[in-house]
């Protein structure tokens, strides 16, 4: 009779759970993303693992990856829809943003600050920063 603890989440996927766990609480979330199965990556390029963002029909939740040995990243392992990569400062950035939106993450893509994987996919991301 053993019961699963919850993995507590360390480093960059911790940050990020912190960011998007509020909007668990939130109706018009709920109620927008009760069709979606959706999996998005943020790969920290400097950190020690990743974040897996998952919306399982209205539900939100992230899942640390540790980013070595490198084959934990690969869609085949990770089982992820879209993929964000850069450096910590960048998302941290992106996240904290009052103003998150194409117009602001363009420069990034551009300059190949930040790489993104399956765009039309990633596109959810910005979705959810509107709550």
């Amino acid at each position: 009779m053993t019961e699963e603890k919850k993995k507590r989440l360390r480093g960059f996927a911790g940050i990020v759970s912190k960011q998007v766990d509020q909007l668990n609480s939130i109706e018009k979330f709920k109620e927008d993303f009760k069709d979606t199965e959706i999996k998005i990556m943020l790969n920290a390029t400097d950190a020690k693992n990743a974040a897996i963002i998952i919306i399982d029909k209205g539900k939100i939740f992230v899942e640390g990856v540790d980013t070595k040995p490198k084959k934990n990243l690969k869609k085949k392992n990770a089982g992820w829809d879209a993929r964000l990569s850069a450096k910590t400062q960048i998302f941290v950035d992106l996240l904290t943003s009052e103003n998150l939106s194409i117009g602001s993450v363009l420069p990034k893509i551009l300059t190949f600050k930040l790489r993104i994987k399956k765009l039309k996919k990633a596109l959810t991301l910005l979705k959810l920063f509107t709550y």
